[in-house]
C-alpha cells in the first residue's frame, strides 16, 4: 500500500512540474482563450469526498452525492435510502458570506431501480448597487438555485443508465436596471444522460472492482438576464472516468480514480479589428449545434501571415480537457484518507490544485472533510483555496440493520 501511494504522489508531482513549465509565447500568442458560460455554480464539486480526491466522481463508489457526478450509479447503492448535506464556503479569504449549500440523496425502488434528487443553493452574499455617479440605488443578495431529480435503472448485473431533469434559477441583480436595460432572473430547464459499468475482477489475487462512468450533464436552453435576445450557454459538460477499487485484505481497501471533463459549448473564436472571425467558428448557434461544434471549433494559433498554424486547432481542443485524479484509502470501512490533483491548461483558466481529506463512517452516518491547496502560478487560484469544507451523509437504510 505504501509503495502504491508513493507512486501515485510521484505521478502527481511530475504532472504538476510539467504544468508549471510554461512558454507563454507558444500559447495562442500569449493570449488566454477561456470558455465561459452562465451559472458556473452547476460545476462546483458539492461533496467533500470527491472534493478531497481532486474532483473525481463519475466512476467512483456510489454514494448519496452521486446525483451530481453520475446518477446512473444510484441503482448500485446497497442501502435503500440515503441523504448527503454539504456546505461549501466560497472565496472565504476575501468575503465571509458566499457559499454553496447542497442536499442530495436517493431512494431505491427495488434491486434494479432508484430515484435521485438534489437541491443546490448558491448565495453570493450582500451586494450594493450604485449608479454612474456612485450613489447607492439598492442592496440585494444575489442567489442561484438548481432543483433536480433522476431515474436510474440497471440494464444488467454490471451496467446501468440514468436520465435526469433539472430546473435552474439565477437571480443576480434583483431586477435592477443596468445601462438603461431592465434585468430579470435567468431560468433554464436542463437534463443529464449518464451510464455506469462496474465489474468485479481479480488483480494479483485480490478482489477488485473495475468501474467506468459517463455523464453528459446540463443539456438545456440558454439563459438570458434581460428581455433582449442575448442568451448565454449553460455549462453543458461531458465527464468520462474510471475507478479501480481493490481490497488489500479484510481491513484495508484502496481506490484509484481519474476523470476527464470537457465543456460542450462553443469556444470563443479569434476576431480581427473589424469584428470578423478569422479563425474558429461562430459561437452564436443552437444548443445541439453548439455541443457538436465544441469538438472542433477551437481557433488555434495564427502566424504572422494570418494563417492558422498546422496542428494548433487539435492542440487547443486537447487543452480544453480538464484532468483530475484521486486516491482513497479505507481502513475497516470506518476511516478514510484521500488525496487528489486537478489540472486545467493555462490558456483555459489555469486552475491547478492539490486536495486532501478524510472521512469517518459509522453505521448510520458518515462525516467527510476536504482541504484544497492551489498550485497555480498564473492567477488561476481556486476560490476554495485554503478552505475546509464538510459533508454529512446519512445512510438511513442502515438504521434497521
Amino acid at each position: 500500500m505504501k509503495k502504491i501511494s508513493i507512486l501515485f504522489l510521484s505521478v502527481i508531482s511530475v504532472f504538476h512540474s510539467k504544468s508549471q513549465d510554461v512558454n507563454y509565447d507558444d500559447i495562442l500568442g500569449g493570449n488566454l482563450n477561456t470558455i465561459t458560460t452562465a451559472v458556473p455554480f452547476l460545476l462546483i464539486s458539492p461533496d467533500s469526498k470527491s472534493g478531497a480526491m481532486g474532483d473525481v466522481g463519475v466512476a467512483t463508489t456510489p454514494d448519496a452525492s452521486s446525483m451530481h457526478w453520475n446518477p446512473a450509479k444510484l441503482s448500485f447503492m446497497k442501502d435503500d435510502i440515503g441523504i448527503a448535506v454539504s456546505i461549501v464556503p466560497w472565496l472565504r479569504e476575501l468575503v465571509p458570506d458566499i457559499n454553496l449549500q447542497y442536499i442530495g440523496g436517493y431512494y431505491k425502488l427495488n434491486d434494479n431501480e432508484a430515484i435521485g434528487y438534489e437541491l443546490r443553493y448558491f448565495s453570493l452574499g450582500d451586494i450594493t448597487f450604485t449608479d454612474g455617479s456612485g450613489q447607492v440605488i439598492g442592496q440585494y443578495k444575489p442567489n442561484e438555485m438548481a432543483l433536480g431529480t433522476a431515474y436510474s435503472r440497471k440494464l444488467s448485473r454490471d451496467f446501468s443508465i440514468a436520465i435526469s431533469a433539472r430546473y435552474i434559477y439565477s437571480n443576480l441583480t434583483g431586477g435592477q436596471t443596468a445601462g438603461g436595460t431592465e434585468t430579470v432572473a435567468g431560468q433554464s430547464i436542463a437534463s443529464d444522460i449518464s451510464a455506469f459499468y462496474t465489474k468485479p475482477i481479480s488483480i494479483a489475487g485480490k478482489n477488485t472492482d473495475l468501474s467506468f462512468g459517463m455523464n453528459i450533464s446540463n443539456m438545456g436552453n440558454k439563459i438570458s438576464y434581460t428581455e433582449t435576445i442575448t442568451r448565454d450557454f449553460i455549462p453543458i459538460n461531458l465527464r468520462l472516468g474510471t475507478d479501480v477499487t481493490t481490497e488489500m485484505d479484510d481491513y484495508n481497501k484502496m481506490s484509484f480514480a481519474i476523470d476527464f471533463n470537457k465543456l460542450l459549448v462553443p469556444s470563443p473564436p479569434l476576431y480581427n479589428e473589424d469584428g470578423e472571425i478569422i479563425s474558429g467558428k461562430d459561437p452564436d448557434v443552437g444548443i445541439v449545434s453548439g455541443m457538436f461544434q465544441s469538438f472542433g471549433d477551437a481557433p488555434g494559433e495564427i502566424d504572422e501571415n494570418g494563417v492558422v498554424v498546422p496542428g494548433s486547432i487539435f492542440k487547443e481542443e486537447m487543452r480544453e480537457i480538464n484532468v483530475s485524479a484521486g486516491i482513497e484509502y479505507w481502513y475497516a470501512n470506518q476511516f478514510a484518507l484521500r488525496a487528489g490533483y486537478f489540472h486545467e491548461h493555462d490558456t483555459k483558466g489555469g486552475r491547478k490544485y492539490l486536495t486532501f481529506g478524510s472521512g469517518v463512517k459509522y453505521n448510520v452516518f458518515a462525516l467527510d472533510f476536504s482541504y484544497l491547496i492551489s498550485t497555480s502560478n498564473i492567477g488561476g487560484t481556486n476560490p476554495l483555496a485554503n478552505t475546509m469544507r464538510f459533508t454529512l451523509v446519512f445512510d438511513l437504510g442502515a438504521m434497521g440493520s
